[in-house]
């Protein structure tokens, strides 16, 4: 009975028009007008926004044409040795002699280039097929150098030609000189072997190196040239070190990749 006669008394009651009516407390009103401004911002950066993201991968200085490694054609000793480290001979100069149990050979090297490293020296016996000497393919001291990077094979196909690199060298603290510049000359099409990266380098240990986690991509970075550095080449301070980089110095790459909307990766 008492529920009927709040009922009764309900509907005999005039309606309260004048009562303002509260759709929403302040508290609601903020967070809803924050929302809303999240929102838009996020989604005119999604459409003009840009996502920039870069690979790391080990490398190394060396010159374009890479290395080889010079093995001996005969068996016998060392009687002489005509080339030293660092000096850059012709192709078919003479590198050093063997006395044979017919006579005394001269071994010749194969393509000119720049000698990194002898192996075998006076006195020393070698059998046939026993590494001598390696050797840079160079023409001229003044080639220039470049660094071969070797990128995981998932993300090198993501690399464009043409991408910023920027090198930190094993020989140059970065905090003091800054890194190394170039662009990304060319990517390899397939990945490489452990002897491919040897056969390329001259050398063995730079091979299983590289190799270590699987068959790597090749990627040549042409070095910025610049005058005013004793190096010839850019760096991201105004100087760079105050000597000149070498070759098989290894080194660290960072490549930045091509800035991507949000929006693209965000839908399929």
């Amino acid at each position: 009975m008492q529920f009927r006669q709040k009922a009764l008394s309900k509907l005999q009651s005039p309606e309260e028009l004048d009562v303002p009516v509260h759709l929403a407390r302040p508290q609601g009103r903020l967070v809803l007008t924050v929302t809303v401004l999240v929102m838009a911002v996020a989604g005119f950066w999604a459409v003009t926004g840009s996502v920039s993201s870069k690979i790391a991968a080990p490398g190394i200085l060396t010159f374009a044409q890479g290395s080889y490694t010079l093995q001996s054609p005969f068996a016998g000793q060392v009687t002489a040795v005509f080339a030293a480290q660092g000096d850059t001979l012709a192709a078919g100069a003479p590198l050093l002699s063997l006395r044979t149990d017919a006579k005394v050979q001269t071994v010749r090297t194969v393509a000119a280039g720049r000698v990194t490293a002898l192996a075998a020296g006076i006195g020393a016996v070698v059998a046939v097929g026993a590494d001598l000497a390696t050797l840079e393919r160079i023409n001229s001291p003044e080639d220039p150098l470049v660094a071969v990077l070797y990128a995981s094979s998932s993300g090198a196909s993501t690399i464009p030609v043409g991408a910023a690199v920027e090198l930190t060298l094993q020989s140059v603290p970065p905090q003091r000189y800054g890194t190394l510049r170039g662009r990304v000359l060319a990517v390899g099409r397939v990945p490489q072997t452990q002897q491919q990266i040897t056969a390329f380098l001259g050398d063995g240990q730079l091979g299983a190196q590289f190799s270590a986690q699987g068959q790597p991509v090749a990627v040549m970075v042409q070095l910025d040239r610049s005058t005013g550095t004793k190096s010839g080449y850019a760096w991201s301070s105004a100087q760079g070190p105050p000597y000149a980089v070498e070759s098989t110095t290894l080194v660290g790459g960072s490549i930045q990749l091509a800035a991507q909307h949000p929006i693209d990766w965000i839908l399929p």
